[in-house]
């Protein structure tokens, strides 16, 4: 079974590894709704009960799955997290953030009722609204909180500046923002901020997308529809440098007898029990190799070689488009990381 631990001082105990379930809803291309519910299942069954979702992922197509693959399962075995603020058009445009307070009590009624039940464990903003005092958006979900609605607050992407003034007004039990071997920009100032104010770290992109992994070095091509396909590091000369990257993980992976991403995982957890891994995984086998990564042990020397065998310094390009790395209030600490 998968050891559990507390998000910060004030958040819950969870699976020492999230399920990230963005993927499930066509994010990476097209995905199969019975092949997601079959790896939500396993995920449960193993010992995974963190779940990580967000109501505009596929405009409310990934809360129904979540819903209805839950359904039977005790809502006590399951924490989940979502996200919301990010604003859908038809055809899958986006069209900004929106944390004003009557819009939160807006999103969070639909995504109690798209998720089947009655109180969300981890509510968050996806995005700083900078037209909202963070103040406001804290408050108001503080009153869903008071009302039994919501269980925890959450933030994501966010700097420390905003870490301070949220915390001075309602206990955050977790930020979640990406961190891997590839992306290591919290180390600077967030991640130790977040461990002096006692909130936990949820970890997403900690395979960079699929980089991080076996999966692109054989064949790179990319469907239209994912999002990949438009995302910096994922293009041309940037692709290829950043393989060549992957490349040399493999070596060090062959070396511990494991894949690329069930190392990238573990040098994650490695790096403290307040950091929980947040791993998107469409498929049973992606979940099983996932779970694979709970076993690898890496001893300080090991962490020291494979940091300096992969520099995040020698990444080829952003981790977002220019218009959506200009969304990242976390990204005003970070400037020249990757």
């Amino acid at each position: 079974m998968v050891p559990t631990t507390t998000l910060g001082t004030t958040g819950p105990t969870v699976s020492r590894i999230g399920l990230g379930a963005m993927g499930m809803s066509g994010m990476y291309g097209r995905s199969e709704d019975a092949e997601s519910t079959a790896t939500i299942h396993a995920a449960l069954d193993a010992g995974i009960d963190l779940i990580d979702t967000g109501d505009f992922y596929g405009s409310g197509h990934n809360e129904t799955l979540i819903g209805a693959a839950l359904s039977g399962r005790r809502r006590e075995d399951v924490t989940l997290s979502v996200k919301f603020g990010a604003m859908r058009g038809p055809g899958g445009t986006w069209g900004g953030v929106d944390n004003r307070p009557d819009s939160i009590r807006n999103f969070l009624a639909y995504s109690l009722q798209r998720l089947g039940v009655d109180y969300i464990d981890i509510y968050r903003p996806a995005r700083l609204d900078p037209s909202v005092p963070i103040e406001d958006t804290v408050g108001a979900i503080g009153e869903l909180v008071e009302a039994g609605y919501v269980r925890h607050i959450g933030l994501s992407e966010v700097g420390p500046e905003t870490i301070r003034r949220a915390t001075a007004v309602h206990p955050i039990a977790d930020l979640q923002i990406e961190y891997s071997l590839i992306s290591r920009g919290i180390e600077n100032e967030i991640l130790p901020l977040c461990r002096e104010l006692g909130i936990g770290v949820t970890a997403y992109g900690v395979l960079s997308r699929g980089l991080l992994s076996d999966s692109l070095r054989s064949n790179s091509a990319l469907a239209p529809d994912d999002f990949r396909s438009h995302s910096p590091r994922f293009q041309g000369e940037n692709l290829r440098q950043n393989l060549r990257l992957v490349d040399t993980m493999a070596e060090l992976a062959a070396q511990h007898g494991v894949t690329v991403a069930q190392l990238a995982i573990a040098w994650v957890l490695a790096q403290g029990g307040d950091i929980v891994p947040v791993v998107g995984a469409r498929k049973v086998t992606r979940l099983t190799e996932t779970l694979g990564a709970l076993d690898v042990h890496l001893s300080a020397a090991d962490l020291a070689g494979i940091a300096a065998a992969v520099p995040d310094s020698a990444v080829a390009g952003d981790r977002y488009a220019p218009a959506q790395m200009a969304q990242l209030d976390s990204e005003r600490t970070t400037v020249g990381q990757s």
